[in-house]
């Protein structure tokens, strides 16, 4: 069973990072069921295993985090949907790969929901937008703007961290980093696409398509702080 949980108001990175820690390893002892945690931050960079510092164009406009995740800088804030996602990666095959991939299907079909299609892009881990809209690129391929970043770290074969998905964030906070460090495309979000989608729309279709991708079964959601 996976327990799903969300939260109101802005979450503390710090405090969301304490949590997911010992929910991991209480996870990994067979303590605690798997669990998703919805919730939002407020504006706030994080800076993966792979961050360059020179992707970090602003240092002081917002607190800056290092994360364990892997990935590289990454925005987080109001109006963006963040689901921390903490499964037994082992008890699904022992495949890292695999799972990351689950991931980006599960974004995709949830943006599904919505008629929007996301894709995946072979080096840019995440999931992308077509935007034949906007000029072109330099070398004729067409735009592509991230609507959703993904970062996990494992822990005894338990997974943390996770997604974003952009509902409504201010896309001009996205310009204090190069996002996961790729210049040649841009960011978007459900209303830059003139989807009138909200937060509520975004989690029922989250919950709606996990089983798809994972298979497993999940306990009512909790609209509370995690346990």
């Amino acid at each position: 069973m996976v327990e799903w949980t969300r939260s109101e108001g802005l979450v503390p990175y710090p405090e969301a990072v304490a949590w997911m820690e010992s929910r991991a390893a209480a996870i990994a002892r067979g303590e605690a069921d798997e669990a998703i945690w919805l919730l939002e931050h407020p504006p706030l960079y994080t800076a993966g295993t792979s961050a360059k510092p020179a992707d970090l164009t602003d240092p002081d406009r917002f607190p800056v985090y290092d994360s364990k995740r892997g990935g590289q800088y990454t925005y987080h804030g109001p109006g963006q949907r963040v689901a921390y996602v903490l499964l037994d990666v082992a008890a699904r095959g022992h495949d890292v790969r695999r799972f990351v991939q689950q991931m980006e299907d599960w974004v995709i079909a949830t943006l599904a929901e919505f008629n929007l299609t996301g894709e995946k892009r072979d080096g840019r881990v995440g999931v992308w937008i077509t935007r034949p809209d906007k000029p072109a690129l330099p070398d004729g391929s067409p735009r592509e703007d991230k609507i959703a970043a993904l970062g996990v770290r494992l822990t005894k074969w338990v997974s943390y961290h996770g997604l974003s998905i952009n509902v409504e964030p201010d896309l001009s906070h996205f310009t204090g980093i190069v996002p996961c460090g790729i210049s040649d495309h841009g960011v978007t979000s459900l209303v830059d696409l003139g989807l009138p989608v909200t937060m509520d729309d975004v989690d029922v279709a989250l919950e709606k398509t996990f089983a798809d991708i994972f298979g497993s079964q999940s306990v009512p959601r909790r609209d509370a702080a995690p346990r």
